[in-house]
């Protein structure tokens, strides 16, 4: 069965070339050049090894491939030159651009969100983390679906829609990750459940509730550590901390706070 919880990214350090476009009328607030850094820092925290990174400015995103024919190509030169084993963009792709851009490159390609599911796969450690990571991963990668059976046409099984044996699969698989979302809500909704009841309990205690919020890897961990001695894991890189954290903080006047 096709499997959303393995990672997209294989345990060891794989070698992972950067692509980011900068589409006309569509700027952020962060500069190309800072999202393209933020990116590298995301793949360091997956334990993946940059080895190089390019840009480009478009004046439209193209539908096939989302950058540019001639863009396509350099990456082409470049895994020849660099050997890499995957190539990271800095957005969003549809199915459809996956799928073009794998075939044009004979590697693996993946977005800035499957790269961060992936980070969010290996961090979250509560059990209500890790079903609500597990079904976001499936509500991703189910219209990608499709992508994981190219191998299927390459070997002359099924036709252009894979039919015959690749779609039979394909289908099952779909059938079979629907069951599975449906138990993953199923459970978030016991889990939820219980998080509501013990914050009722906490509020019959009558001590005020503080949280922190912050973008990732802005400090939220740190303060957390020093208002409470607590031991919430620091690390310096991007979403290194996701499950929900309540201490008892004692404040100077005497009071206490969650």
């Amino acid at each position: 069965m096709f499997d959303a919880r393995s990672p997209t990214l294989s345990e060891r350090a794989e070698r992972v070339f950067l692509m980011a476009a900068q589409v006309r009328g569509r700027e952020g607030l962060f500069s190309l050049e800072d999202s393209l850094e933020e990116l590298a820092q995301l793949a360091r925290t997956a334990g993946l090894e940059v080895v190089g990174q390019e840009t480009q400015r478009l004046s439209a995103i193209h539908a096939a491939t989302y950058i540019g024919a001639g863009k396509v190509e350099e990456l082409a030169l470049a895994r020849q030159e660099l050997g890499f084993d995957a190539v990271i963009f800095d957005d969003e792709l549809s199915p459809a651009q996956l799928r073009n851009l794998e075939r044009a490159l004979q590697v693996k390609v993946l977005d800035r969100t499957a790269l961060i599911l992936d980070i969010f796969a290996k961090h979250a450690h509560t059990r209500e983390g890790a079903l609500q990571v597990e079904l976001a991963q499936y509500v991703y990668r189910l219209p990608r679906l499709t992508r994981q059976w190219t191998h299927l046409s390459r070997q002359g099984v099924g036709g252009v829609g894979l039919r015959g044996p690749g779609e039979t699969q394909l289908e099952s698989d779909r059938r079979e990750i629907a069951q599975r979302m449906a138990q993953l809500r199923r459970e978030l909704d016991e889990v939820r459940q219980q998080r509501s009841l013990q914050r009722r309990r906490r509020r019959r205690q009558g001590l005020p509730v503080v949280a922190i919020v912050g973008y990732t890897n802005a400090g939220k961990s740190t303060l957390v550590n020093r208002l409470s001695g607590a031991g919430v894991l620091v690390e310096d890189k991007l979403f290194a901390t996701l499950d929900p954290t309540t201490r008892r903080v004692a404040l100077p006047s005497g009071k206490e706070v969650l």
